[in-house]
């Protein structure tokens, strides 16, 4: 709760609305005690505002007194809402207490705003995303999307639909599977293309891994479909076979079997599996 001391003859605290009201001017409130030293007297006041025109809650003290107010109320009886400006008036300079919008039946007071039942008001901010897509059901924000803007939401209906951008060179979704890149029949080349993923070979097939391509962290699976080795070919500049110490210019890959290349830079990478 806010406590104002009014301490000089040309200090009080006034009130104005922003407009006139609708049809009855909001009613108010105000209690305060004085204090000279050597004597302790309350006192109060009570009114309505008067549209625009600025209305005196508390008037300033008698001179060599302390004025402490101890409450204001102000409620909108009115039938609209109203915008009212409390102020501290320093012989005639206005310092803004607060400037509230009251809807009808709404009570301002020094510890806020209260409705008609009692209840104290807050208000919420609005939440600022990038983009979204999805829908709000049962409480989840299902995320979906990749272009870009930004979008407040309010809260919504359950089902509304928004738009989300994923920031396209920070942000990237893996898969719930591992997608296939497709069967080879023929001597393939990894690519880009095939990182996330996994290359069947068939009958004819072999797989290359080039060198200068992929980047640090970038893994691709390699399946034997076979019923026989096939040759993995090492072009990059640097290949071990997991838990080995030695630069392997080709692998075999055993029938049926499955490897796993995972690239430590784009010169150096790690194959582990069903391999020699």
């Amino acid at each position: 709760m806010a406590l104002f001391i009014l301490d000089a003859t040309t200090k009080s605290i006034e009130v104005a609305m922003s407009g006139v009201a609708a049809t009855t001017n909001p009613d108010f409130t105000a209690a305060w005690a004085d204090d000279t030293g050597s004597a302790f007297t309350e006192g109060s006041t009570d009114g309505a505002l008067n549209g625009t025109s600025a209305v005196t809650l508390v008037a300033a003290p008698a001179a060599a007194t302390r004025r402490v107010i101890k409450s204001l109320t102000i409620e909108n009886k009115d039938t609209a809402n109203v915008i009212i400006t409390v102020s501290y008036n320093n012989n005639g300079t206005l310092r803004t207490i607060v400037k509230v919008t009251l809807v009808p039946g709404d009570t301002w007071t020094l510890g806020g705003t209260f409705d008609t039942n009692g209840a104290l008001k807050q208000t919420l901010g609005s939440v600022s995303l990038a983009s979204v897509s999805g829908a709000f059901v049962s409480g989840t924000l299902k995320l979906s999307g990749s272009t870009s803007g930004t979008a407040t939401l309010n809260p919504p209906a359950v089902a509304s639909t928004y738009t989300y951008t994923l920031p396209a060179a920070t942000a990237t979704l893996g898969y719930l599977n591992i997608p296939p890149v497709g069967t080879k029949t023929a001597s393939y080349t990894l690519a880009v293309g095939d990182v996330g993923k996994y290359v069947q070979v068939s009958t004819g097939g072999s797989i290359t891994i080039p060198d200068a391509t992929f980047a640090e962290g970038d893994v691709v699976s390699v399946f034997n479909n076979t019923t026989g080795a096939i040759t993995i070919t090492c072009t990059i500049t640097t290949a071990y076979i997991a838990g080995t110490d030695a630069d392997k210019a080709t692998v075999s890959l055993a029938t049926r079997g499955v490897a796993t290349i995972l690239f430590i830079s784009g010169t150096v990478c790690v194959i582990n599996g069903n391999v020699s």
